[in-house]
């Protein structure tokens, strides 16, 4: 599976509630002071998607499994980060092995719950981190450029074009600008990659609010999504303490009291479809008698990616992929009725992957 998302923010403005939330369990410790997260937790989710029931059941599939995404709760960073304050260094270190950051923002208040900065304000503590990343970032790039134009200098024109490229993120990030907001080329994406940059990672926001602004937000969350608008972020609006009761109670009992609350879906799945839309992802599917499984891939990707992602076999041997779309698969009432449609397809090796695809795999190793 392989895709994660780092859940960040600032001391005590709910990650590890909401990540345990997210993973219905304990795993995190979620206590009343900052750094009660030392490492870094782990955390599995089953992507919500109707689409798979209602394939099972077309097809009469024994058993169902859903694809999943990986949220890790990292330590909260607090201001100076970049130079090693409170577990900044750790945090950073962290932060660069998630594949997309989902910064928790805190949007209530409540006196029993001590805010790092001393008082609620969303905005300022979203770019308190944008900034220490910002900074780690600048760090990082001012101390490895110099070689880089010595050696363009020399006549190395791989060296050289990195360079580049590099240089124009540091214009960007001494002007306050996030590693994200510079326009790269296809060709020139793989070299970003390799410099593992904080700020060029996918951000989504999750503002945090108390049990009665669940439904509609609050004045102080307004102030987070205007934030969050202007950076061209997307945001859930959530309430992590009712998420941690709602993750508490049968699945048969959830519904219920959701509505009670004048709620229609959990902020979680929310959550979850955000984080998945973030990584710009796609699903497909094998389905059959014993069961119906999702998968997942980055958008545009081929045939043979996809059937990697079931087993590196698949790919290297890779021969062709049986397809299906959704829709065709669901109206001719299964595999045997597409087929009989002359709905299913042939696809080689440059196809590219469609969300909703249904594949059957032929591969020779």
């Amino acid at each position: 599976m392989g895709f994660n998302c780092g859940i960040v923010g600032l001391p005590n403005v709910g990650k590890s509630t909401l990540f345990n939330a997210l993973t219905a369990t304990q795993a995190a410790q979620a206590a009343n002071y900052p750094f009660c997260t030392i490492e870094p937790n782990v955390g599995r989710v089953s992507v919500p998607d109707p689409r798979l029931e209602i394939l099972a059941k077309v097809e009469g599939s024994a058993k169902i499994v859903p694809t999943q995404l990986e949220f890790v709760d990292i330590a909260g960073l607090v201001k100076g980060a970049s130079k090693g304050e409170g577990l900044g260094n750790q945090f950073l270190g962290n932060i660069r092995e998630v594949d997309a950051i989902a910064q928790v923002l805190r949007c209530f208040e409540d006196s029993d719950v001590t805010h790092v900065a001393g008082h609620v304000d969303p905005v300022r503590d979203a770019e308190i981190i944008e900034t220490e990343l910002m900074l780690a970032d600048l760090e990082s790039l001012e101390k490895r450029l110099p070689n880089l134009q010595k050696k363009a200098k020399s006549g190395d024109k791989e060296a050289g074009a990195e360079a580049v490229i590099m240089e124009r993120i540091v214009a960007a990030l001494r002007e306050g600008k996030p590693a994200r907001t510079v326009a790269f080329s296809n060709e020139e994406l793989p070299t970003v990659r390799r410099m593992q940059l904080l700020t060029a990672k996918p951000q989504m926001f999750v503002l945090n609010v108390d049990e009665g602004s669940a439904a509609a937000g609050n004045a102080v969350s307004a102030k987070a999504a205007e934030y969050a608008r202007s950076v061209g972020a997307p945001f859930v609006i959530i309430s992590a303490a009712i998420e941690a009761e709602v993750a508490q109670l049968p699945a048969a009992d959830q519904g219920d009291y959701l509505e009670s609350l004048g709620l229609h879906d959990t902020g979680l799945n929310r959550v979850i479809a955000a984080g998945y839309e973030l990584l710009d992802l796609v699903t497909f599917f094998t389905i059959g008698p014993k069961e119906a499984h999702a998968w997942t891939v980055k958008r545009g990707s081929k045939a043979p990616q996809a059937a990697g992602a079931i087993h590196t076999d698949f790919e290297k041997g890779f021969i062709r992929a049986e397809t299906i779309g959704y829709d065709d698969f669901v109206a001719c009432n299964g595999e045997q009725g597409a087929k009989d449609a002359g709905k299913m397809r042939l696809e080689g090796k440059d196809y590219v992957v469609k969300d909703g695809d249904i594949f059957h795999f032929r591969f020779n190793v």
